[in-house]
C-alpha cells in the first residue's frame, strides 16, 4: 500500500463509501449468517421450500428484494430481534475474520488515516453488518433491516427499502446531504452497486487499489 497522499479538493470533505458482500468480503455472507445460526440441516430444509424462489432470483425474474424478504419470512419470522442481534455480533466476531479481503481492509486504513470518511453500504442485514463495521474503524453503517412487531418479534419483511442499487444512493444522501458537498470513493462488485459507482468521483468495480 502506497503512503497516504490526500487527492480532494480544497475545503471539500471526502467519503468513501464501501459495499460489503464481495467487496469488503470474498463471498456473499448471508447463507455463513444463516449456517452459523441455524445449522445446514435446518438451511437445507428451507432452501428446499425456497427453491422455487431461489431459482426465480437466478433466472433474473423474481427481484432481489422479494427473493430476499421470502428467505427472512422462512428462516427468521418469529425470532425475537434481541436475541437475533446477539447471534449476529457473534457472527461478526467469530466468522466475519475468514471472509474478509485484507486488499479491502488495506484501503480502508489507508482512508482512514487520510480522515476520510468512511461508510458502508449494503443490501446485507445491519445486525451483523454493523458490529463488524464499527469495531473496523467505519463511521457510518447503511444496511438493510428488519421489521419486528412492537414485542420485538421479527415479521421477515425488511423494515424500509432493501439497501440496493439507488437506495444506496438515497441512504447516503439522507446520511451526508447533496451530492456535490464532498468527494466520493465508491467501492463495489455487482449490479446493486450501479447507481453509487456511477455517481462517485473516484469509482472502483471489482478492484482495490494499491
Amino acid at each position: 500500500m502506497n503512503s497516504p497522499q490526500a487527492e480532494k479538493p480544497a475545503n471539500k470533505p471526502v467519503v468513501a463509501a464501501f459495499d460489503f458482500d464481495g467487496t469488503l468480503t470474498r463471498r456473499d455472507t448471508l447463507l455463513p449468517f444463516l449456517l452459523y445460526k441455524l445449522g445446514a440441516a435446518t438451511v437445507v430444509r428451507h432452501a428446499i421450500v425456497l427453491s422455487p424462489t431461489l431459482a426465480g432470483y437466478g433466472l433474473g425474474l423474481i427481484r432481489n428484494d422479494v427473493a430476499k424478504e421470502r428467505v427472512f419470512i422462512q428462516c427468521l419470522a418469529g425470532m425475537r430481534m434481541d436475541e437475533l442481534q446477539q447471534e449476529g455480533e457473534r457472527f461478526a466476531s467469530y466468522v466475519m475474520p475468514g471472509l474478509l479481503r485484507q486488499e479491502a481492509l488495506q484501503r480502508l486504513e489507508w482512508h482512514k488515516q487520510l480522515g476520510h470518511r468512511c461508510v458502508v453500504v449494503s443490501a446485507s442485514l445491519e445486525l451483523y453488518v454493523q458490529p463488524w463495521a464499527l469495531k473496523a474503524g467505519f463511521d457510518d453503517v447503511l444496511a438493510s433491516r428488519l421489521e419486528t412487531l412492537e414485542d420485538g418479534i421479527i415479521t421477515g419483511n425488511l423494515l424500509g427499502n432493501n439497501c440496493f442499487g439507488i437506495e444506496k444512493v438515497r441512504r447516503l444522501e439522507a446520511l451526508l446531504g447533496a451530492r456535490n458537498g464532498y468527494t466520493l470513493y465508491a467501492y463495489g462488485d455487482s449490479r446493486g452497486d450501479k447507481e453509487l459507482l456511477s455517481g462517485a468521483d473516484y469509482a472502483y468495480y471489482r478492484k482495490i487499489p494499491n
